[in-house]
């Protein structure tokens, strides 16, 4: 049976350079997802949060695998924003507001989606309010590889928003996202491999 791999079969939007920010066309994927507000390091609705991406887009990918359609289930990304952009300059992370997702195939959709959920409620309990399959059309996006610690990407996204971006002709037109390649459990934190992308439009 073959194994529909997202990373390897959209190199483009997976694998960025390190040194330079690249311009690209997201195409619209569907993910599943759920919103969140505060510091994902202490707050108890991050780590159900995760729990509930996980679990559901692993049955979903055993029941395609089921069906004879099997694929490799998708890093997680995260949109990440705040009401003031001092929250993200001042390191406030309680004003911080998120969602965690993680993108599914044309293999699988609804039916199976709500498959997972009943299954997951028996062993997670009720699902957050938020949890949903939507679509997600990023559209042109500028995007670097970070490579290190999560708490080091300051500079670099600085540098896209002052330096990059204006020089380009370019402004923000959505929240900031991160792609997380490693698993920070088996990963050590100087060799995290994370995507920044950055939605935009031409000013």
């Amino acid at each position: 049976m073959e194994k529909l791999d997202l990373r390897k079969s959209s190199p483009t939007l997976y694998s960025p350079p390190r040194d330079d920010f690249v311009l690209l066309k997201v195409p619209k994927f569907t993910f599943i997802k759920i919103d969140g507000k505060g510091d994902p390091n202490t707050v108890p609705e991050y780590e159900s949060a995760l729990k509930w991406l996980y679990g559901v887009s692993f049955w979903m990918k055993g029941l395609a695998k089921g069906a004879g359609k099997d694929y490799v289930v998708p890093p997680l990304e995260g949109l990440w924003w705040a009401d003031s952009p001092k929250a993200f300059t001042s390191n406030n992370r309680r004003k911080w507001r998120w969602t965690m997702m993680i993108p599914v195939p044309d293999l699988v959709g609804k039916k199976e989606f709500s498959a997972a959920l009943r299954r997951n409620e028996k062993k997670l309990g009720s699902p957050p309010e938020t949890l949903r399959l939507e679509p997600y059309d990023e559209g042109l996006s500028v995007q670097i590889m970070h490579v290190g610690s999560y708490a080091d990407e300051a500079p670099t996204i600085k540098r896209l928003h002052e330096k990059f971006l204006p020089a380009n002709g370019l402004k923000e037109n959505g929240p900031h996202h991160e792609i997380y390649l490693s698993d920070p459990r088996r990963t050590a934190a100087a060799k995290l491999k994370t995507i920044l992308r950055q939605p935009v439009k031409r000013n």
